[in-house]
């Protein structure tokens, strides 16, 4: 047993605990649960929405997709980091402007009625779960392979872990420990990387060159199409990718913990350079984990290669980088199951019991109640699905929630910003649309059904592609047209001017103008 990676992550756990405490003294308010009281700076939430992104997937997928698929596996860093352009010029600003504590409420601002809340609230519930499977399969691989505790207890014990930030630490608490995770995942990043290149005598080219030997897969490790054989598959991944963080709900979220739009923006950029760094250094993560640990080694600690850069940090640096390593992965996932339970609760409590079931009449107390009890729900059915999950790549089943999230969202958030014509009709079309047409692909997919029972289930996928993405995001923008066109028009035609002015400037128009006419 590592009694140093144990000490670790019981120095990991206990920060991130204390940190909690401090935070739960703060946290009264819904404001407070929801959105930290939107007190963080550009800066801060810049950290804390990198930490969000830079999960599981990120620094465990990635690496080991890279080490075992090649090229194939840098689209995931590529997406992931194009993706924030979209964010950044579409989404941040209007998102901040017109909403409150959840993506719901942006969509409200617009269309008021129950229904749609109702259908975005689900939306956010079903997108975090997905997400958050893939945190808790890295999890539990992770703390399998360290301490050699069972997978299934190991979810367990981070599930736990993710509830008690959330319960009782609430946003602060959450945006706090993914700030620290953000600076010691840069860190340990930043260190492998360096006694990577410094294997190749910091030579690009020697890397490339030795790399290409050093694999079964030789020189195709640097082309394209060692896992994606279909075209089609890398166009729709690429989709998934890129389209699909404008609709994550746990980084729209992010958005309401600062002041204002103008540092919503700012925010955003912080988190792009930050992202983009850590991005790039995932090459040294793959490259160094394919030439100097093997891809046997990496099939044999997990066959969906998760454990890629742990194995890489004890090859280069012993038991010590081991376990520090190992210690930031945790810290990885801990953060951002903490962000998805917090994103899924906020939806159940603020939307669905908050404003349809109360019909807006909850006190905050019974918000943050409601918050709090949705959180463990949301922990135990998380927990439950990735017991089901543990031989897939935890990158992999991170682009699964990209691409649900950029069919059932991405078309109504633009919309309701950019479509004067657009109604509730439309709204919910899309939204219903994009959800189920993806959830019911991958249902028919190569994910979970296979001939050779390397899947979930053994037999013939009846669709051929792994992501959904080319297919169900434009379903999600036609259902959103067709449900406008064939709907009755509503009164939400007719606020379009109001929204535009708000979503581009934070002024309330209606507002404005009642409070001129009172002066």
């Amino acid at each position: 047993m590592n009694w140093t990676a144990i000490a670790l992550f019981i120095a990991i756990v206990g920060l991130t605990l204390v940190i909690t405490y401090f935070a739960a003294r703060k946290t009264k308010t819904a404001s407070d649960f929801y959105t930290a009281d939107g007190g963080l700076t550009g800066f801060q939430n810049g950290l804390a929405i990198a930490g969000d992104y830079m999960s599981a997937a990120s620094f465990l997928g990635i690496a080991g997709m890279i080490a075992l698929a090649g090229f194939d596996g840098f689209f995931y860093s590529i997406g992931f980091l194009v993706a924030y352009l979209v964010v950044l010029y579409l989404v941040a600003e209007p998102l901040r402007n017109l909403g409150k504590y959840t993506m719901a409420d942006m969509i409200a601002a617009r269309f008021n009625k129950p229904r749609v809340r109702g259908v975005a609230a689900m939306n956010a519930i079903v997108i975090s779960i997905f997400y958050m499977i893939a945190q808790l399969v890295g999890a539990g691989a992770l703390i399998e392979l360290l301490l050699g505790i069972p997978y299934t207890t190991s979810v367990v014990v981070v599930g736990i872990l993710m509830t008690v930030y959330v319960v009782f630490g609430g946003m602060t608490a959450t945006s706090w420990v993914q700030i620290t995770k953000a600076v010691l995942l840069m860190i340990g990043t930043a260190i492998i990387s360096f006694l990577v290149f410094a294997r190749f005598d910091f030579s690009v080219t020697t890397m490339f060159n030795e790399v290409s030997k050093a694999t079964p897969l030789g020189s195709d490790f640097l082309n394209p199409g060692n896992k994606f054989k279909l075209p089609l598959d890398t166009i729709s991944l690429n989709m998934a990718l890129v389209l699909g963080t404008a609709g994550l709900p746990h980084i729209l979220i992010r958005f309401f913990t600062v002041k204002d739009a103008p540092t919503a923006r700012q925010s955003v950029v912080y988190a792009t350079w930050i992202i983009g760094a850590f991005y790039i250094l995932t090459i040294f993560l793959g490259f160094g984990a394919a030439a100097f640990v093997g891809r046997d080694a990496i099939l044999a600690a997990n066959p969906a290669g998760n454990m890629a850069a742990p194995l890489l940090a004890q090859v280069l640096g012993g038991d010590l980088l081991f376990a520090f390593v190992a210690a930031i992965a945790f810290a990885t996932i801990l953060a951002v199951v903490a962000g998805l339970v917090l994103s899924a609760a906020s939806a159940f409590a603020h939307d669905f019991y908050g404003h349809i079931i109360r019909k807006g009449e909850a006190t905050e107390t019974e918000q943050v109640k409601a918050a709090r009890i949705a959180s463990v729900a949301v922990a135990l059915v998380s927990m439950g699905l990735a017991f089901f999950a543990q031989s897939m790549n935890v990158a992999f089943l991170v682009s699964l929630a990209f691409a649900v999230a950029a069919s059932a969202n991405l078309p109504v958030i633009l919309f309701t910003i950019f479509w004067r014509r657009f109604n509730t009709g439309g709204a919910i079309w899309g939204m219903v649309v994009g959800l189920f047409s993806s959830l019911i692909l991958v249902a028919l997919s190569p994910n979970l059904w296979a001939p050779d029972g390397s899947a979930i289930f053994v037999g013939e996928a009846l669709f051929p592609l792994s992501n959904p993405g080319i297919v169900s995001i434009p379903l999600g923008f036609i259902a959103a047209v067709i449900g406008t066109l064939v709907t009755k028009s509503d009164e939400a035609a007719g606020n379009y001017e109001r929204v535009l002015v708000k979503a581009n400037t934070g002024i309330d128009a209606e507002t404005e103008v009642a409070a001129t006419k009172a002066d």
